[in-house]
């Protein structure tokens, strides 16, 4: 029993929208995190020297405001706004692209999700026993493995880079303090980068264990995918009774059109085919009801008590029954002996004949049309 309980089965397309609406999505905050450090790196190595010299005017601007301003709050207040709005404006382009790579880092794996339920809280979260499980859980575990991965990597690409700028490190002291700090800033940018860099790594492999973790944490037990299926679906009975109604409804619908039919063709006993046609509006006879046994009987009785007169031509009928649908025009082949027994019928009527239940055997039914 306890094999049948194990979670084998792939997550059902119900299953995983089940999850969305959850707000259980695939997510790589790795990736995420690497985009942010490379668009800040890459900002800071093609923006910094632009962004340093606005922050230092506005420094400047600060420290030579007017000492008379000291004693008007208004002005104070005026001076501090002027400086707020241009440190904004000064850095808002590496704060828009801060955003932009965090949000194309988090919709990267997985896609956009707004979930509702995922932003009530979870009072269970706060439960030292239940995290002291999440910590020391498989996926707790692969966590640390992550950050311990991490922290020898960053450290790997430190050490590398002040092996490859040991040298312009060393010689920063020999040059002006101008030219000196603008070598440190650039310095750091590329190691900044570097570092930022290297993370990516960390991230290739982290997608694909989100993208493995997310789909074995929805799997499902064959009894689960058994249950939902009959849920989407409904059960066996239920559908065959669903069927036996939409039969008997279907049925019933034909039976009403019986009374409207010019000619019912029958076997006599095993087939019935009943036809309307109306040269005004119709280009060939159409079948309005059919049936073997029970339901060409039943076609007969309505034919029988309505006056719809019955022609028995078992080779037609047979015909008729097996290359039409109802509510389609007869086939091609079959306009010919069709139209034999259409007049016949009239003739009889035109005469004052009865027309109740006749025989005409002898119709032109094409070979590949008789059964």
């Amino acid at each position: 029993m306890a094999e049948h309980q194990e979670r084998t089965e792939r997550a059902t397309p119900k299953r995983l929208e089940e999850a969305r609406r959850k707000g259980q999505v695939p997510r790589s905050r790795e990736l995420a995190t690497a985009l942010m450090l490379l668009a800040a790196a890459g900002m800071l190595l093609v923006g910094g020297p632009q962004l340093g010299r606005e922050l230092a005017a506005l420094m400047e601007a600060g420290l030579r405001g007017d000492p008379a301003a000291l004693a008007d709050p208004t002005a104070l207040l005026a001076h501090l706004g002027q400086a707020v709005g241009r440190g904004f404006l000064a850095v808002a382009p590496l704060l828009g692209l801060l955003a932009l790579a965090a949000v194309v880092g988090t919709v990267a794996v997985g896609g956009f999700n707004y979930s509702a339920q995922a932003l009530q809280p979870r009072w269970s979260k706060l439960d030292p026993i239940k995290g002291l499980q999440r910590i020391l859980s498989w996926r707790g575990l692969v966590e640390l493995g992550k950050a311990l991965l991490k922290l020898a990597l960053v450290a790997w690409v430190t050490w590398w880079v002040l092996q490859w700028e040991a040298s312009a490190l060393l010689a920063l002291g020999n040059l002006p303090t101008g030219a000196a700090l603008a070598e440190a800033g650039r310095l750091l940018a590329w190691a900044f980068l570097a570092l930022s860099a290297s993370l990516l790594l960390v991230a290739v492999v982290d997608v694909p264990y989100q993208l493995w973790s997310h789909q074995r944490q929805l799997r499902m037990t064959r009894q689960e995918v058994k249950e939902e299926h009959k849920q989407t679906e409904g059960s066996p009975e239920v559908r065959a009774r669903i069927r036996r109604l939409q039969m008997e409804q279907a049925q019933r619908r034909m039976m009403a059109e019986v009374p409207k039919a010019d000619v019912v063709i029958t076997n006599p006993t095993h087939y019935a085919v009943a036809l309307r046609y109306d040269e005004r509006r119709m280009a060939a006879p159409v079948v309005v009801a059919k049936g073997t046994d029970l339901v060409a009987l039943h076609i007969r009785r309505i034919a029988r008590e309505h006056g719809v007169p019955q022609v028995h031509s078992p080779v037609l009928a047979r015909a008729l029954y097996y290359s039409t649908e109802l509510e389609r025009p007869i086939p091609v082949g079959l306009y010919r002996a069709v139209a034999q027994v259409l007049a016949y019928v009239w003739q009889l009527r035109a005469a004052g004949g009865e027309v109740e239940e006749v025989e005409l055997p002898d119709v032109p039914v094409p070979e590949e049309l008789r059964r």
